[in-house]
């Protein structure tokens, strides 16, 4: 007879076409991470919004820009009704589009290096830890390290 014992926290890993692995959602500011979260690579990027923008402490972000990942009614209305104007563009599929402003797009660019340096290192890329509190935790190391140098 075997013993099984209870797995000890969320994995957040989830199967996708590469195999088993997870995503990092990240709110930045000028002032540095607002807010993060883990979640397994199959569930999709809009049902983990509400956990983020809830955590952001800044009460004086104007605009929320996403990617497309983001783009819903529900989510729009939610950044509406806290007085901010959503930039993220709208899938092809959608009947009714709006113009965005293509300059503030543009900044985007500043969460994709954010994720670029944080990949620079190898245990986060890779993902060696099973437990996502441990994943995270590292993943505040390596933000501490880009500080630091």
């Amino acid at each position: 007879m075997v013993l099984v014992h209870p797995k000890k926290g969320k994995q957040s890993v989830g199967k996708s076409k590469g195999g088993w692995t997870t995503k990092f959602h990240l709110a930045v500011s000028e002032g540095g991470v607002e807010s993060s979260c883990l979640s397994p690579e199959n569930h999709s990027d809009s049902t983990y919004f509400k956990h983020l923008h809830d955590n952001i402490k800044n009460e004086n972000i104007r605009y929320i820009i996403a990617d497309k990942g983001y783009d819903s009614d529900a989510i729009r209305d939610c950044i509406e009704a806290f007085g901010q104007k959503p930039v993220i563009p709208y899938r092809k599929n959608r009947k009714v589009r709006k113009n965005i402003s293509g300059l503030r797009y543009q900044t985007r660019n500043i969460i994709e290096r954010v994720f670029g340096r944080i990949k620079e290192f190898r245990r986060i890329a890779t993902r060696y830890d099973k437990l996502g509190s441990r994943f995270l935790s590292f993943i505040a190391c390596a933000f501490i390290w880009q500080l630091l140098c």
